[in-house]
């Protein structure tokens, strides 16, 4: 029941003032977390193929395929899971993506061919299966493919982020004066850095981070409270993660192991670089194989498991997001 007459909502709505009692958002439960979905590598590849044929990065700049939740309300909504944003791209032998650069934090995770090559302020990153290229907000990039197959690879960005705080920049190119940039062997060396940093300091210097490092790492990795090994993705120059705003770490699920039931407010990302198994997401159960991506949203319990010999996955969220403005909630499922 109205406790205001018509004419005090009048007089309120003419002075743009709302009365937060009859708010329907007011004493709202919030609603139970959303549903996870899965693109499967079997079914998305062929449109691959179609998007090959229909078009060309030279009449549109670049040639993308986004995924979109099957929450998004429309095809402007661009988001994948939260503040995430997912999306294929790819590229045939000969061709390349002209330069531009953007606000938004990118980064780039093979998972097909081999020969293609970014270009990050003018540094030279190759991309081989499984390696991780960043492109921190307002780097110039461009991509070039050099090899003699299609290349393919996962994008992911925090477009929604921005696209929320109204801070999307976009600058094409082409570039007025290449920034300054540092070899990565600069900082190859464990626990050693130059005292000298040229450049911009505000992101990782590193920009691209090959699978085989990932790979070497997890061997040795004690494994988490969940029962997974992990690595992540970091800044040599201060240890956080290596792209602000997008937290990236590599999951490795060995023969056996079935993780604990954890949960998040993170939103999360997936995809599944070698191996089978099945991840439970909240009363749902998904199995997965090589290239497969999936979303786990927040506030899902959440678990893994490998079906034979180990597994690795790929996984960006925006826990980084979170972490920073001190909201980020994680909890393991006791044994009780």
């Amino acid at each position: 029941m109205s406790l205001s007459n018509p004419e005090s909502y009048a007089r309120w709505h003419a002075a743009r003032l709302a009365p937060l009692w009859e708010s329907p958002n007011a004493h709202k439960a919030p609603a139970g977390p959303l549903a996870s979905h899965i693109w499967r590598w079997n079914d998305t590849r062929p449109l691959v193929d179609l998007a090959f044929a229909e078009t060309s990065p030279a009449s549109v700049q670049r040639r993308v395929l986004q995924m979109l939740s099957p929450h998004a309300r429309s095809l402007a909504d661009e988001f994948t899971c939260g503040n995430v944003l997912a999306a294929l791209q790819c590229l045939l032998p000969g061709e390349t993506a002209r330069p531009h650069r953007h606000t938004m934090n990118a980064l780039r995770f093979l998972l097909e061919g081999s020969g293609a090559v970014t270009l990050v302020d003018g540094k030279e990153c190759a991309m081989e299966f499984g390696d991780l290229v960043l492109t921190p907000g307002m780097c110039w990039h461009e991509h070039r493919h050099d090899g003699a197959e299609p290349v393919v690879w996962l994008d992911v960005l925090d477009v929604p982020l921005h696209q929320n705080l109204g801070t999307v920049v976009f600058q094409p190119g082409p570039i007025e004066e290449t920034p300054v940039t540092m070899m990565d062997a600069a900082f190859a060396s464990p626990n050693i850095v130059p005292c000298e940093v040229k450049g911009r300091r505000d992101h990782s210097p590193v920009f691209r981070y090959p699978y085989l490092d990932a790979v070497r790492a997890l061997a040795h990795a004690p494994a988490s409270p969940d029962g997974a090994r992990r690595v992540r993705y970091v800044n040599p120059l201060n240890g956080g993660n290596a792209m602000a705003t997008l937290a990236a770490s590599m999951m490795q699920l060995d023969k056996g192991v079935q993780t604990v039931p954890a949960r998040s407010n993170a939103n999360v990302v997936c995809t599944v670089v070698e191996g089978h198994g099945e991840t439970r997401i909240g009363e749902h159960t998904i199995a997965w194989g090589p290239r497969d991506t999936f979303t786990v949203p927040q506030h899902n319990w959440v678990s893994h498991r490998s079906d034979e010999g180990d597994a690795r996955l790929f996984i960006v969220s925006d826990a980084d997001v979170l972490q920073r403005l001190g909201l980020l909630s994680e909890e393991l499922r006791s044994a009780g």
